[in-house]
């Protein structure tokens, strides 16, 4: 094979287009995958809809890659030509500056970004930094395994900071849209002993009621007060006015998580909504650290995605369901 194919975005607010490129060939310290399934998450939303403002352009979105070595590029060690491997939103970092320095990669000053930054995965093969490629093994299906690759990483670093909160541990722990990350994370947690309060938008019964099937205690609107406060909450939909609902839905010394990397503006909130000791935090992108421990706990919680199959000519159309909320669970691209 000497052709990919690859969907592309020209410029934010067009849409994908279906493109034959060379075959890349991995450079030094890079691994080049054959993809054989990529989650469409919200953050690749915001790349085409120009959320996020500053894309490589052209640019080839797609960060949940699952897919298989195809060629190891010059002093990688550690990995074989046919091994299954993931590779997320965090491609690569600079090693150097004080937050890599002190174990906070995550906030790296010049990081590069999978699907932002440097071509992803919606493309049939994609070049990714080794260092940042995690092994899967062979359990489970690629495609629902694809969305523990960011819904995953990032549902768990937002839950370990949720798990901060002063009172209570977190028992009583809040999801702010039942989307891709919050399906997974309610596992996770409900395999914990935790107790999920499940909030969707108004009248998505469908929703809430597959936040039930998967052992939620409470589900209902966003604007619902649930019938207990909460311990923590996690805002996953990008939405600003959700953040006063959050903080007056969690008990004193609670912790509000803001999970996404966009969100729309927050309105103007009175101060005693924050008073008690509350918190008000954000999550930014992972570490490797995060991965291994996701990844590792990922399935002996029993984790099962639900997903939905696009061909990956279809991406514009994931796309579009994803935007318009018609999918419970994840998109995810099958090339």
């Amino acid at each position: 094979m000497t052709v990919m194919r690859a969907m592309v975005l020209d410029r934010p607010g067009s849409a994908l287009v279906l493109r034959e490129r060379p075959l890349p060939v991995p450079g030094a310290g890079e691994l080049l995958i054959a993809v054989s399934a990529c989650g469409v998450c919200r953050t690749d939303l915001h790349v085409v809809d120009g959320d996020l403002t500053h894309p490589k352009l052209p640019i080839v979105p797609g960060h949940e890659i699952v897919g298989r070595v195809a060629g190891i590029g010059a002093g990688v060690t550690g990995f074989a030509v046919g091994e299954r491997v993931g590779v997320p939103w965090l491609g690569a970092t600079c090693g150097v500056c004080p937050y890599c320095r002190s174990e906070a990669e995550n906030l790296c000053d010049t990081p590069v970004f999978t699907g932002y930054t440097r071509d992803g995965g919606f493309a049939s093969h994609a070049v990714a930094d080794a260092r940042y490629c995690f092994p899967l093994g062979e359990d489970g299906d690629d495609a629902e395994i694809a969305p523990w690759l960011c819904a995953g990483l990032i549902g768990w670093r937002s839950y370990r900071m949720a798990g901060e909160a002063r009172i209570g541990n977190a028992m009583n722990l809040g999801l702010y849209g039942f989307g891709a990350a919050a399906h997974i994370l309610a596992q996770v947690a409900i395999w914990q002993g935790r107790r999920i309060f499940a909030f969707t938008r108004q009248g998505d019964v469908a929703a809430q009621d597959f936040a039930r099937s998967l052992g939620a205690v409470w589900a209902g609107a966003s604007e619902d007060v649930p019938p207990e406060p909460l311990d923590a909450a996690i805002i996953f939909a990008p939405v600003g006015a959700l953040v006063p609902l959050a903080l007056k839905a969690v008990r004193k010394g609670g912790r509000v998580v803001c999970g996404g990397i966009h969100m729309s503006d927050i309105p103007s909130f009175p101060y005693a909504s924050l008073w008690e000791e509350r918190h008000l935090v954000s999550v930014a992108n992972l570490t490797r650290a995060d991965a291994h421990e996701f990844l590792a706990i990922a399935p002996k919680a029993g984790v099962q995605c639900a997903v939905t199959r696009y061909p990956l000519a279809r991406a514009n159309e994931a796309l579009a369901d994803l935007r318009d909320g018609r999918l419970q669970g994840a998109a995810v691209l099958v090339p």
